[in-house]
């Protein structure tokens, strides 16, 4: 009767076999990637032979022949051979493959997958996040690449352990840049709130948020030698410019000052801080109100602003203060001047996944996965309250939720390589493009001379 061992034996040829022919078979996406290719053909070619990629039928037994030794190979060490395919099987699936810690000295080893091999100075630890002397050459890289860059020092960040804060330390040492502090993982922990929540923990001075500022001046306090610092700091040569300021518009409107709702909460708006600025200088009376809580629009509002860092995840919240989203649409149905940058276009759409919002728009919008960010130079389509027909300016986007339709019958703006974006319609301007109105002032100026006359309705909706 045939028995188990005499099975085995039988299919040890064919194991034999197969594991030959993988064995000098080149990867089939070797030549597409020259680059790995010399790596390929040294770990999985028949060493003793010459290259034989692209001949046909290379690596392939000859049909009849028997299992054995590789032809140019005699007595291959078939056992060895199958010891490396497992050992590469191991690597790959515990997730080593490409991860070798950095040697301090070329005579350093280090041990991979079983193997010793010379480690390799200068070479960054790539699965674990770490570096080694590869941190010189990033931080002479950023003192080289501008002459009249003058750098100080540097604050080491996600440090791993003593050992790799000291190798880092060493290696910076080697290009005469000092280190004034070292901020450990564990350190760090992840006190801060999530980030889906954007500035509304800042804004609204969460005790989750202080707490997280907190504790993280506290572990810098701890880890940076902020005496050093400072001295560093005050050692820097005085501007030769005169500090950003808003200068007051030119014909600014007279008499009482027209009072502009800005979105945000104590701690400050959702816009950039030079925005509130800027409305002051061209003569406007800003109030700064809460979207998510405040259910009506400052007293005398005659201008609105929602900036573009009011986060999408508060939907929930802007769809459920049904008082002000009714307050914000008769706003804008009597023509007042309604600027709506980022999550602001979504609130002002009809709905967002499937939540009532203020109808100002007829738009639906909806979220995805992913998020669309970067920045764009953008031109004015038509004249609105913030900028002239023709006007070009440079924006930022960063949004994850769409609008449809994306513009309306007088779309805000047009770039390169995009279709027509944002909303236009009486007194409303409505785009997830967000200029910095420090480099527009001129935006505040419109802004703030719509908001001080009488607007006109007659004007079909958007």
């Amino acid at each position: 009767m045939r028995g188990v061992d005499d099975d085995r034996r039988a299919a040890r040829p064919v194991e034999r076999a197969l594991l030959g022919a993988r064995h000098r078979r080149p990867h089939p996406r070797a030549a597409r990637r020259p680059g790995r290719a010399g790596a390929r053909r040294g770990r999985f070619q028949d060493r003793a032979g010459p290259d034989r990629r692209g001949v046909p039928g290379a690596g392939r037994r000859p049909p009849g022949a028997q299992p054995g030794p590789a032809a140019g190979r005699p007595g291959a060490d078939r056992p060895a051979l199958r010891a490396r395919v497992r050992g590469g099987r191991a690597r790959r699936r515990a997730g080593h493959h490409g991860a070798l810690r950095l040697g301090r000295a070329a005579g350093d080893r280090v041990h991979r997958g079983g193997r010793r091999r010379a480690a390799q100075p200068g070479r960054a630890d790539g699965g674990r996040g770490r570096m080694g002397q590869s941190v010189a050459a990033l931080v002479h890289g950023f003192r080289a690449y501008d002459e009249q860059l003058w750098l100080g020092g540097v604050v080491l960040n996600r440090v791993a352990s003593p050992r790799h804060e000291a190798m880092l330390r060493e290696a910076l040492d080697d290009i005469g840049v000092p280190v004034y502090g070292a901020l450990r993982r564990h350190e760090l922990p992840p006190v801060l709130p999530a980030r889906r929540h954007g500035l509304v923990p800042a804004i609204a001075r969460d005790a989750e948020a202080v707490r997280a500022v907190r504790r993280l001046g506290e572990a810098v306090a701890a880890t940076v030698d902020l005496d050093r610092l400072l001295v560093l700091a005050r050692s820097a040569p005085a501007l030769t410019v005169d500090p950003w300021s808003p200068e007051p518009a030119a014909g600014a409107p007279g008499g009482a000052r027209p009072v502009v709702a800005l979105a945000g909460g104590p701690g400050g708006s959702y816009s950039h801080p030079e925005t509130a600025e800027l409305l002051r200088a061209a003569g406007a009376e800003v109030v700064t109100f809460d979207p998510l809580r405040d259910e009506a629009l400052p007293a005398g509002t005659r201008a609105l602003v929602v900036g573009g860092g009011l986060p999408e995840s508060y939907a929930d919240e802007l769809s459920a203060n049904r008082r002000l989203c009714i307050a914000v649409a008769e706003l804008a149905r009597t023509g007042r001047p309604v600027l709506a940058e980022g999550a602001g276009l979504l609130w002002l759409a009809r709905e967002l996944d499937g939540l009532p919002m203020c109808g100002v728009l007829d738009a639906i919008g909806a979220s995805r996965d992913g998020l669309v960010i970067g920045y764009r130079e953008a031109t004015a389509r038509t004249d609105s309250v913030v900028a002239a027909a023709g006007t070009v300016v440079v924006g930022h986007k960063q949004h994850s939720a769409v609008l449809t339709p994306r513009a309306g019958e007088r779309p805000a703006w047009s770039w390169d390589g995009g279709a027509p974006e944002g909303f236009v319609w009486r007194g409303v301007h409505a785009s997830q493009l967000v200029p910095h109105w420090a480099a527009y002032p001129e935006i505040a100026a419109r802004l703030v001379a719509a908001a001080a006359v009488e607007p006109a309705t007659a004007e079909a909706p958007a």
